[in-house]
């Protein structure tokens, strides 16, 4: 049957715009050449509604069962992707495409990227699908929670082979613009189906590709042709303005630069966007004030958990420097009353997470103040979830945290879901491997809720949940919601207008 199963990808490659029907013999004698098939015959096939997954299912399952690779999680995905990247076009022709649609229309452009990368499956739509969503409103907006699950678990095997393995010094980083077309290893993931598209920013070689797991729409990563470490700087401005002048539809942002408050990969300098409205974008100023050098600038404090300064203007220049002038005041700013400390001992701590939209004709800069200074009783943060969250939410406040959706990790699924059973059964949550961490949390959340059965556990559960992660976000803000933190805030704010 793989004869039928070669039809049809080639079948799919061609009907998605992938390949062209001349190609396929040449297509057909790549397939086989990676699947150790030296002989053909022609059988019927019907492709059907087939997603990609089930189209690459039967590849996978032949390879394992007859020697081509190693029947683990990495060695299927490693096989998956290169067969992808057989069909996948040259990067001068997902150039040529992207800028003859944006031409007519950045929406259409990045439209057309997007359902490509899906279907090129780089963008594992259908890993994505298993990623557990929900929506909680509060009183600064409905805020996205997920359980990340679409990241396959590693095999035993896989991870053995990886540590026997030299660490891989060629791509740098899973962000460097050599990943196009590389074959992976078991250190590195394959990436013969990526075709970033290059984009000019601020005069220099920039790359746009999608995330491969990403948590929202379109979410993309635009990458500096360059590999060089992320900095916050007076340039980090001009950039996020020339990516929104170049997709308006899209919002971008960048981590900060600083560890614990920074990214996952602070070596590449790079950013986040896509074509999705968080929960902060409608937070609406609850202070408002003029710098007073930058008279087209409007400025405020906007209505949210962590510290945020939004400025806008029509003026993309003037509201850049006017971003610099907040960020180097940020910098150098300490305030000992708040706990906060620009620097000891000559580490700076002070940084900033910027992000970028368009609203209307206004080009629009949220400024998310950062500090990531420690203690003994918080040595993963001060501004950082307090460890009674931890259960729930343990890991870095980055970017896409900062601006109301939750990651959460995958062993949630499981460890909620047996939560819900032990409330309901009226056990011993300490008793429990699973739920031992949640007991004090599902304790209380019992305890304020005498109505939960059957009926209403899992929402009750979620939203509970949804509550923890609007509290992990106060407790990453450098100006509490208190009115101690406000004051506090405002003598910032101060010091913006000496």
């Amino acid at each position: 049957m793989i004869y039928a199963d070669i039809k049809r990808l080639i079948e799919y490659s061609v009907k998605n715009g992938l390949i062209e029907r001349d190609d396929e013999l040449v297509v057909r004698n790549m397939l086989m050449d990676a699947l150790h098939v030296y002989d053909w015959q022609d059988e019927k096939t019907e492709n059907g509604e087939m997603t990609i997954d089930e189209i690459l299912l039967p590849f996978l399952d032949y390879a394992c069962a007859n020697g081509v690779i190693e029947d683990t999680a990495a060695n299927r995905d490693l096989f998956d992707t290169k067969l992808m990247g057989i069909v996948t076009p040259m990067p001068r022709e997902v150039k040529r495409e992207f800028y003859e649609l944006h031409s007519k229309s950045p929406l259409e452009a990045t439209e057309w990227y997007y359902s490509f990368s899906q279907k090129l499956n780089y963008v594992r739509a259908g890993r994505i699908a298993k990623d557990i969503r929900w929506k909680y409103p509060c009183e600064y907006g409905t805020l996205d929670i997920t359980i990340n699950r679409s990241k396959p678990e590693k095999d035993p095997r896989d991870i053995a082979k990886a540590r026997q393995s030299a660490a891989a010094k060629y791509p740098q980083c899973q962000l460097c613009a050599e990943n196009m077309g590389f074959a992976g290893n078991p250190n590195h993931p394959a990436r013969q189906n990526l075709r970033p598209v290059p984009v000019k920013i601020n005069g220099e070689s920039w790359y746009l590709q999608y995330s491969p797991y990403g948590y929202y729409n379109e979410h993309c990563i635009v990458f500096n042709e360059r590999h060089i470490p992320m900095v916050i700087d007076d340039a980090v401005f001009k950039k996020l303005f020339d990516f929104v002048a170049l997709l308006p539809h899209y919002f971008v942002g960048s981590n900060a630069d600083l560890p614990i408050v920074g990214g996952s990969i602070l070596s590449h300098e790079h950013f986040q966007g896509g074509n999705y409205r968080f929960a902060m974008a409608d937070a609406k100023s609850e202070h408002i004030f003029q710098l007073k050098n930058y008279q087209t600038v409007s400025a405020g404090i906007i209505k949210w958990p962590m510290s945020v300064i939004r400025l806008e203007s029509e003026n993309k220049d003037e509201l850049g420097q006017a971003c610099a002038y907040v960020l180097k005041k940020w910098r150098g700013y300490s305030d000992e009353i708040a706990g906060i400390y620009a620097e000891t001992d000559g580490t700076p701590h002070n940084t900033i997470t910027p992000i970028v939209r368009k609203n209307g004709s206004l080009f629009q800069c949220d400024l998310v103040l950062r500090n990531n200074l420690t203690s003994e009783e918080r040595p993963l943060g001060i501004f950082h979830p307090n460890p009674s969250l931890h259960h729930i939410k343990k890991e870095n406040i980055g970017l896409i945290e900062v601006m109301g959706l939750a990651v959460l990790p995958a062993r949630l699924a499981e460890e909620l879901g047996e939560v819900e059973k032990v409330l309901l059964s009226g056990g011993n949550l300490a008793d429990n491997p699973l739920t031992a961490a949640h007991a004090d949390w599902a304790e209380s959340v019992r305890s304020r809720h005498p109505e939960l059965n059957a009926e209403n556990a899992a929402e009750i559960i979620r939203s509970e949940v949804g509550a923890v992660f609007e509290q992990v976000l106060c407790d990453a803000g450098v100006f509490k919601r208190d009115s101690e933190g406000k004051a506090a805030f405002i003598r910032f704010v101060h010091a913006l207008l000496e």
